[in-house]
Parts: structure tokens; sequence; C-alpha cells
């Protein structure tokens, strides 16, 4: 392939693409990058693997550290598993590219992206997802594109495009929209509380500087001479799609239109299902039908799903009635609870929708439980925020291994953590460290909004003073033709057999999290501004749900939550406080039992299980940060005697020496006629010489003062 440099330029931001150059056994390569940001994308098309009912896409998104010029840590120095962002930029390369696929494809497709050079001001995320769409053209996979992805930010009262690291972090939006010239395909975002007028005005404004991505990629096809057009559908037998039609479309309307649960309804359509099974083996072995099913049996399951998908969108497309009864803005039946286990678990929160049930559990940490990150983002270096999200095989009535959390666990929990984030409290006022985990024990539909909900229950029960109360619901899509109707909380068959999954969360004062996925090559956007606008009522009404069973957060936190003080020291003092070796802070916590993570501000976290120790050891760093100045009097204790004084701790980790001419305003004959080891007295600091030693003295002590310092008592332990 002949080399090919093309420049793009929109909003003030330059894309560079490279095609020709690299990967030259790869379907299609393309190095696409943006500043000092290079990710190198290959999409590859293998051989169709026989009895294959599914769309064999595989993406793989790659960190190179030395992309920002690091060497991995560990024992072996290379990298290893990907960090929680790169599997989050797998999903949202996919996500986009996915439904653009001809689902009747079943050659392995892969598509790998790959950080070559990281510019810290230049994410290079986004750039992938653009990246993918031209490495499947310039390989002539069968694929419904261009498809084109930016970011949109919000500084100020500006939308700005693809915005910088710092941009991202200081602004109210972080947006993703990826589209086709049919439409919107895809939208995740972050934001702080942002009304839904200004979170639509944004999405449009994405969906215009994609149009520059989709002609530059149109460009370039011409420039290479590749002739690009929508994959035509191959013809395919309908024997079996004909026989399902006209032997099931009453039994299957009949089920459809009885409005029943989930379980009933799914028991129903199975025996249907099995019943056309029956029939077919009892056909002649010379009849069509028969020969059709033995050649490929999986064709009757795809025929009669293709059934009660038509059937079912049919229902709300005329009737504006779903499968359940519910009107298309109605929310199905909400409960809440909070507090339902033993208080040695922190916060946990009981959430219901319909058979979608979630608990979430939070948990209290102190500092040093902050997840370290590791990845080539700049800007974040650790987590004290962190939500996982667990799906077990019984929450949807099924029995098969348990793995590790794949790709769809560590997306919900991300997406439920971005939608928590905005309403935390500063680390300053509430120093903890925070983990909820959402255990989805029955799932009908919209679990990940079901995680959101469930953990503003769980921090509100655990004493987390959260700013605002976070809901959210997911909003669906039925479009045939040029109909379409929005559907509000969808469940499970409404999501598998329509055409988008809309998540929408956020407080009562604006958006915090969102997240579409489309079937179909793209949506308007007067469709998409109808589904943000038709969110805001479900989630007020699940939001007022969830406040008759917690208003506000828990007063008190649970009696095993750890007990954080905070003080800060200068940071001179640091290894003061942490001794040679970390000889006095093993001392300090040896002593209260209390944990002490100090930062390199010199803000010092002491964390303990009871208040006592915290408090403790609170007392003795501070006493041992305390700036001591002539003429301040304290309550100390005699610790050693030598002949010409006496030595005194007033402080924790500060300790002072009378001279024997200053125990009394008389002649002292022995330090031992005055003071004895263990008593306790009234002394002042008299002078601080030049080699930090602190003199004290008995003398020039007003009444008052000692009275004072009397009834506050000693700090030293």
């Amino acid at each position: 392939m002949q080399e090919i440099d093309k420049s793009i330029s929109f909003d003030g931001r330059d894309i560079r693409l490279k095609v020709g150059l690299l990967a030259p056994q790869a379907g299609g390569c393309v190095l696409i990058e943006s500043g000092d940001t290079s990710v190198m994308v290959t999409a590859t098309q293998g051989t169709g693997r026989p009895g294959l009912d599914f769309l064999p896409l595989l993406v793989d998104y790659e960190e190179r550290m030395y992309a920002a010029g690091k060497i991995p840590g560990g024992f072996l120095r290379r990298e290893g598993r990907p960090p929680e962002k790169a599997t989050l930029t797998c999903r949202l390369i996919d996500r986009p590219m996915r439904p653009l696929f001809p689902q009747w494809i079943r050659d392995d497709i892969q598509i790998v992206a790959t950080t070559l050079s990281l510019d810290e001001n230049v994410p290079p995320d986004v750039l992938a997802v653009t990246g993918a769409s031209i490495a499947t053209l310039l390989a002539q996979i069968p694929f419904y594109g261009p498809m084109a992805a930016v970011r949109v930010g919000l500084v100020g009262d500006d939308f700005i495009i693809n915005p910088t690291y710092a941009e991202i972090e200081e602004g109210e939006l972080d947006l993703v929209v990826a589209g086709t010239a049919e439409g919107i395909i895809m939208v995740e975002a972050g934001a702080k509380e942002l009304p839904e007028q200004d979170v639509i005005e944004a999405i449009d404004f994405g969906y215009e500087a994609v149009q520059d991505l989709l002609k530059a990629q149109t460009e370039l096809l011409a420039e290479l001479g590749i002739t690009h057009e929508p994959p035509a559908t191959p013809e395919k037998d309908t024997t079996i799609e004909d026989y399902v039609t006209k032997q099931s479309t009453k039994a299957v309307q009949k089920v459809i239109d009885a409005q029943g649960a989930k379980v009933e309804r799914t028991e129903a359509l199975d025996a249907i299902k099995a019943g056309l099974a029956e029939k077919i083996a009892g056909l002649k072995e010379s009849d069509a039908v028969r020969v059709a099913y033995e050649a490929n049996s999986k064709v009757l399951g795809d025929a009669f799903k293709g059934l009660t998908k038509k059937l079912m969108r049919q229902q709300v497309i005329k009737k504006n009635t779903r499968i359940d009864g519910r009107a298309l803005d109605e929310v199905r039946k909400i409960d809440c609870q909070v507090g339902i286990l033993p208080e040695r678990v922190h916060g946990c929160g009981l959430f219901q929708r319909g058979l979608t049930q979630v608990m979430s559990i939070a948990t209290l940490g102190t500092p040093g439980d902050a997840q370290m990150m590791d990845d080539l983002n700049p800007t974040i270096n650790e987590k004290r925020y962190i939500h996982h999200y667990n799906f077990p095989p019984y929450s949807v009535g099924e029995a098969r291994p348990m793995r590790s959390a794949g790709r769809r666990e560590v997306g919900h929990g991300a997406l439920a953590e971005r939608a928590l984030l905005p309403v935390l409290p500063s680390n300053e006022s509430f120093p903890y460290v925070l983990r909820v985990v959402s255990e989805i024990l029955s799932s009908d539909g919209s679990t990940s909004m079901g995680s959101v909900c469930g953990s503003t229950l769980a921090l509100m029960n655990a004493g987390v003073p959260i700013s605002k109360p976070v809901s959210g619901a997911a909003m669906g899509l039925i479009k045939e033709g040029d109909d379409v109707r929005i559907l509000t909380d969808i469940q499970a068959i409404e999501d598998f057999l329509g055409d988008m999954d809309f998540k929408v969360a956020g407080t009562e004062d604006g958006i915090t999290a969102l997240q579409m996925d489309m079937k179909i090559h793209g949506l308007a956007m007067e469709n998409i501004a109808e589904a943000i606008e038709n969110a805001l009522p479900a989630r007020m009404h699940i939001l007022g749900k969830m406040l008759e069973a917690i208003a506000e957060p828990a007063e008190k936190m649970s009696n095993y939550a750890p007990r954080l003080l905070t003080l800060k020291i200068p940071p001179e003092m640091i290894g003061m406080v942490i001794g040679p070796g970390g000889k006095m802070i093993k001392s300090i916590t040896e002593r209260t039992g209390a944990k002490v993570d100090i930062e390199d501000d010199g803000t010092v976290v002491v964390s303990a299980m009871d208040a006592q120790g915290a408090e403790q050891a609170y007392g003795i760093i501070e006493g041992m940060t305390r700036k001591v100045s002539p003429g301040d009097v304290y309550l100390g204790k005699v610790m050693r005697i030598i002949p010409i004084g006496a030595f005194v701790q007033f402080l924790p980790g500060k300790e002072g020496m009378i001279h024997i001419s200053q125990l009394a305003d008389y002649r002292v004959g022995k330090v031992e006629d005055e003071v004895s080891v263990g008593d306790s007295v009234v002394i002042k600091v008299r002078e601080i010489d030049s080699r930090n030693r602190i003199n004290l003295t008995r003398l020039g002590i007003e009444p008052e003062e000692e009275e004072r310092v009397r009834a506050a008592g000693s700090a030293v332990v």
C-alpha cells in the first residue's frame, strides 16, 4: 500500500493520519496522531469458524509504558495484566464498532490499538476509536462505516473538542461522542451535575465535529483508490424462518399479550420453541424443513428470536404497550432498604426495581488503602473511591463457572463509580478511602443503574456525607422506519430486542454520568434529546423512593469503621515523626494501636478501630510537631534525674531539662529533695538554645497559669 500522510484540523486541534508505513501484514493499519500522542490501530479479518451463531469480534487496547518513557514495575519489568483504564478503552472502541459490522459475519475480526507515544496533553483513547474505523475500512472488511469519535469538554462556558488531560480534570464535563453519517451511535460521559439541556448541546456540538473526521476518512479511501460500499446482506435460506412464523406467530403473540412476569414468559416461550423442535423431528426425512433443521439446528433458535423480536416491537410501535403491560414512560415498582447486614459491614443498601435487585456494600478505609494506578494517565496516581460490580450466574437463573471480573463487570463498575464521584466529600473534609461493591442478586435489565442507586443508599447508611443522593435510569428505544418510541426503565428483553440502551445518572440538580449504546447504525439528535429529557422524571421518581428509605447520611458511623483524625505538620518535620528507619512511627503504632499515614505535603491521617487509640496517637504527633516557644507553660512528667537537674517530658516526643537552680526560688541541695521520677510538675519554657535544646524552669509561673494547665491535664503518654 502506498504511504499517505493526511492532516485534519478542527477546533484548534490537529489529527494526523499515516497509512502504508507500519504493520504491512495486518489487514489494515493506521497511525493516528495528535500532538506527541501516537496510536497504531490495526484491523484483521480471519477465516470463518463453522457452527458460530455470533459475530466473533475481538478488540484489544495495549498500553506500553515506553510510550511515556517509563519502565514497568514488578519483578518481570514488563507489561502484565491490562490496567482498568485499558479495559475501559477496549469497551470504548468496541461499543461503536460492533453494531457497524454485519451480524451475519462469522469470520474472526480483531482490532488492536497500541499507544506508542503519549503526550501528557492528549489522551489516546478517543483517537483509538476513530483509528479502529479507519483500519477496518483499509482492511476492506464488510463494515457500515465510516465512524468517528471526539471528546467534548466544558471549561467555563465554552465547549472544547478533544480537551487535554488537565482540561478534563478542571472542566465540568468529560463526554465522548461517536457517530456515523446516519447519526450518533455511542455516548459516554461524566459530568458535574450538568443540566439536561447543557448535556444535549454538548452532544450536538461533538457530533458536528465528528463530521470532519468522517469526511477525512472518505477522502483517504479515495486517495488510496479503495471503493467502499455498504455490505449487502447475502441471500439466506428462509425455510425454517417461514415455518416458525407460520407455526408460532399466534402462540408467541398470546404470550406477549399476556403481559406476564419474566420467569413465566421465558418458560412459555421456551415451551413453544421446544414444541417446534418436536414438530420438525416428526416431519418426513425428505421434508425441506427437517432437512434444513438437521443441517443446522441453531437456525431454529435464530428464527424464533427473530419472530419474538418482531412481535414485541410491533406491540410497542402500534399499541404503545410494553411486554409487561407498562406505559412507555412508566417505571417498575421500586423497593429500597438500608442496613440489612450486621454492623461489621460499614454500610449497606438494597435496591430493587422490578426483578432487578442489587445489594451494595460500602467499606471505609484508611488513606493507605487507596488504589495505586499503573497506567498512562498522567493526572491520576491513585483512587480514593473504588466501585466494584459483581454479576454472578445465579442472578439470571444460570449455573456456570465463576471467573474473575470481565470487561462487562469492569465497565459497569466504572460507570457507577463515575456517577457518584461528583457528590463525594473532599479528601480534606473526609479523608477515608471508600470502596463500594455492588452484588447483582437478580438481573432483569439496568443493573448498572441499580448499582448507582444501591451504592448511594450504602454510602448514606455508612455515614459518608455525600452532597446529594444520586439515582439512575436506563432508557430504551424501538425504531421501525420513521416510527420511534422511547422506553423508560427498560427490562432485559427490551434491551435484548430493542435498539438502544441509554443509561442516565444524576442528582436532582443535574447529570453526573451517561452511557449510550446503539444496535442500529446511528440515531438522530432529536431522539437522543428526547431520551435524556424523559430520563429526568424517571430519575426523580426513583430518587423519591430512595429517600423514603434514608433521607440523609447517617450521623453515626459503624462501630467497626476506623476512626480518622487529620492534622497538618510542616513537611520538614515528616522525618522526625517517621524516625530513623521508621522507628518513631512504629513506636506510635505499637503504643496506641493506630495506623499513621503521612503524605508529602505534611498531611497526617491517624486511624484506629477505636477513638481512644486514634486520639492518643494524634496527641503524640501533635505534641512532637508543635512549635515550642519561650514562655509556654505545660504540665510535664519527670522522666529521669541527674545531679544538676531533672529531665521533664512535657509533650509527646518533647523533653527539656530543669537546671537545679530553676527548681525553686531558694537554694536546692539535691534535685531529689524537690522532685522524683514520675512526678507531675508545671514548667515554663525558659529558652531554646542554639543547639535546639529546651531549658525549663519552675520559676515565674503565675498561679492562674498553673491552675489552667493542671485543669487541662497532660498530653504526655
